[in-house]
């Protein structure tokens, strides 16, 4: 970052795109550092339909850090937050340190920043949006203060899922041993190029913002949920190594079958925790019914359905199934014809985005 001799702000502005873990990440070791308790794997979209834009100011006309969120100010003090401006100037400083004898002050790093964060999609109704959002603050933080090298571990600490965000294609999070969690970050399996048939498309059920949060659902999981233990340590790590392999061989059936197992156990072990955790609604149940009858009427995995913490759908297929399947959620799910209300009685309020490809990496 160059130095600055006035008050005029120095802005990056970096884009970051949406994850959906297909092997899901559920439960956490260490709640500070965020370490999970299995590995996961995921798929990053394409970022011309799913993204969070971040703006980053640095000036020594601000007094203090602050940051807004879809036009509305956060509290910049989130702990979360604050662990991720912390480490960035931290690496920042250690790298000024390595490399250049001047101070903080004649480089910027003391001055506070303004961050603008947008998503161009429903914040906190299952889309990951954190992911996202987090990606998209630590990449922006380190163009503006010069921090190289891999930035996924710093990017966990702000949501675990945002480690996978950094990456484009299929990415895993190794859960890692360590107790300082230097060795859970995310990696790249497969670039975006890898799978050129494949096609995602998003089923959005409902854009309201969840009633419980991920944070707070996965502590009560990891309390009260036998079945998120043996998930953990009997499951993912045999059901990881077949994903992998599917992923490598572009075996659709395998990879259909695994995503949608893999959902559905996610959501019996949210049922299996105490009080209970209800994401799906019966829009996303009829999304489910439907996938499997039309797998079943062509006798093969077609499309694969996977839901996050929330009960929006993320429906994966091949390219020469895209126009006949939207055809059919079309078909049992029309288009408002007759106004908002008739949306409401019907409960069925479902929109359906372009088919979405891989992405680039954050840029």
């Amino acid at each position: 970052m160059p130095e600055e001799t006035t008050s005029r702000p120095h802005i990056v502005t970096c884009t970051a795109p949406v994850n959906i873990a297909v092997v899901k990440y559920w439960g956490k070791r260490d709640e500070d550092l965020i370490l999970p308790i299995s590995s996961s794997l995921s798929v990053t979209l394409h970022q011309d339909q799913l993204k969070t834009t971040t703006t980053v100011a640095i000036s020594t006309s601000f007094k203090v850090d602050r940051m807004w969120l879809n036009g509305k100010e956060e509290d910049i003090t989130h702990p979360r937050l604050q662990s991720c401006l912390r480490e960035i100037r931290r690496l920042a400083r250690k790298r000024r340190k390595d490399g250049e004898p001047d101070s903080t002050e004649s480089t910027g790093l003391s001055h506070k920043v303004h961050i603008c964060s947008v998503n161009n999609f429903p914040t906190a109704a299952g889309l990951a949006s954190s992911a996202a959002g987090f990606a998209c603050l630590v990449y922006s933080l380190a163009q503006a203060f010069g921090v190289e090298g891999d930035l996924s571990g710093i990017a966990r600490q702000g949501s675990g899922s945002a480690c996978r965000s950094m990456y484009g294609g299929f990415v895993q999070w190794i859960m890692g041993n360590r107790d300082d969690g230097k060795d859970s970050i995310a990696q790249q399996v497969e670039p975006e190029s890898h799978w050129p048939e494949l096609r995602i498309l998003v089923l959005v059920a409902s854009a309201k913002r969840k009633p419980i949060g991920s944070t707070s659902g996965m502590q009560t999981s990891v309390q009260t949920s036998v079945l998120l233990k043996h998930r953990a340590e009997s499951v993912v790590p045999h059901r990881m190594d077949k994903m992998i392999k599917a992923v490598q061989k572009r075996d659709f059936a395998a990879f259909a079958e695994i995503t949608m197992k893999d959902s559905n156990q996610f959501h019996a072990t949210c049922l299996d925790t105490y009080p209970p955790i209800f994401y799906l609604n019966s829009v996303s149940q009829q999304i489910i019914h439907l996938v499997h009858r039309y797998n079943g009427h062509y006798r093969e995995s077609r499309v694969a359905y996977s839901f996050d913490a929330g009960p929006n759908a993320v429906i994966f297929t091949l390219q020469q199934h895209v126009p006949e399947f939207v055809r059919v959620v079309q078909h049992f799910f029309p288009p408002d014809t007759n106004g908002e209300e008739y949306a409401k009685s019907r409960n069925l309020f479902v929109s359906l985005l372009f088919q979405i490809f891989f992405p680039h990496e954050t840029n």
